[in-house]
């Protein structure tokens, strides 16, 4: 198979979408791999280290998608790229369609058969191409929080940890998933008064386990949640609903009557954000005030330490582009459930119920798809 991976265009996204080691992979087994020139420069992968691999270097993104049968990317196509997928290809990457309804309409049109990371799951219910992502992304958040709670930057002038003799800040993670107990792991590190709400008892538990009282950890409602966050000096949101787009568990009441110079890092913001006042943002311009609270909503926070996320993703998707190419997608996601719940746009038809519901289209599922496409 002819593999592509472009450069990616996301404002302050560095990383790219398959690291050399993963292109040898595919080399050694016969496959074409194609890399825009200077693609992974900035995270320290060369065109030479890339040719090393086997790669062939091209010289533009056009090319790229002209030629490659399947896509290897890492966020989710731009307008300009979206225009490039062809009827066939196969496109393997970041979607969150669920917020995005211009991106789902295009995918669409395509006819392309687009697999989302984020919806591909494993044995044990997990997300295994998302969680490497959560996993830095919750890490960063606390430091993201810290940050915004300095006066200049917007926030109260609050330090995280406190100091002996002055109280710590209190920071309030809603959700106890991969973002949200990494978060929390950070956050107790750094000697914040730490609170995880989550409505998954076992979740509780797990986290009561391992944290040994460093915590609180609370079952969420509507009532503790609202309490929690108009106590909180820092709030993390963690929420995730597989494919759908996430729920606005903070209101824009509760904003206002938040504290003056409190802070907001809604890592959910990939898939709408969870709270209502909460808008995506850049690297280049990750916050904004919204009754004195300043809010960081940047969409893809691990694209900051891009050569870390590059090498955690690749660890994750690597086993996966290996079974679409020697495969292809057909047997790939016939043989493999846990692909084929990535399955979310295939040659004209929407195969991801969550999406359809947040967007009133309709759906069919990836097995019926796949059998129309087989007869």
């Amino acid at each position: 198979m002819i593999i592509g991976v472009p450069k990616e265009i996301k404002i302050h996204e560095y990383r790219i979408g398959m690291t050399p080691t993963s292109v040898r992979e595919l080399t050694v087994r016969g496959h074409t791999v194609l890399i825009e020139t200077d693609a992974g420069k900035a995270i320290g992968y060369t065109n030479e280290r890339y040719t090393a691999a086997g790669a062939h270097i091209v010289s533009d993104v056009y090319q790229v998608f002209a030629t490659a049968e399947m896509i290897v990317k890492v966020k989710e196509l731009q307008p300009a790229e979206r225009a490039l997928l062809r009827q066939g290809q196969i496109l393997f990457t970041y979607l969150h369609l669920a917020p995005d309804l211009p991106q789902t309409q295009d995918l669409l049109k395509s006819g392309a058969i687009c697999i989302a990371y984020e919806t591909v799951t494993d044995d044990k219910g997990g997300l295994p191409l998302l969680a490497p992502m959560s996993e830095v992304a919750g890490r960063m958040a606390i430091q993201a929080g810290a940050t915004a709670l300095e006066k200049s930057h917007g926030g109260a002038g609050v330090l995280l940890g406190g100091v002996p003799g002055v109280v710590p800040a209190k920071v309030v993670i809603l959700g106890g998933g991969v973002v949200g107990s990494n978060a929390a792991r950070i956050a107790i590190g750094m000697r914040a008064d730490v609170t995880v709400l989550d409505k998954n008892t076992d979740t509780l538990r797990k986290l009561d386990s391992e944290f040994k009282g460093a915590a609180k950890l609370i079952y969420s409602t509507a009532e503790t949640i609202e309490h929690a966050v108009l106590d909180a000096d820092l709030v993390i949101g963690g929420i995730l609903l597989p494919g759908a787009a996430a729920p606005k568990l903070i209101t824009a009441a509760m904003i206002k009557q938040m504290k003056a110079g409190s802070a907001i890092v809604d890592v959910a913001i990939d898939q709408g954000g969870c709270a209502e006042t909460s808008h995506a943002t850049t690297h280049s311009s990750p916050t904004y005030i919204v009754d004195d609270v300043v809010h960081y909503c940047v969409a893809n926070m691990p694209g900051a330490v891009a050569r870390t996320a590059t090498q955690a993703l690749n660890n994750a998707t690597l086993p996966f582009i290996i079974k679409l190419a020697e495969q292809g997608y057909a047997a790939a996601l016939n043989n493999d459930k846990h692909l084929r719940k990535g399955l979310n746009v295939f040659k004209g038809q929407l195969t991801c119920a969550e999406v359809g519901q947040a967007h009133g289209l309709p759906t069919i599922s990836a097995e019926q798809a796949l059998s129309a496409d087989r007869a």
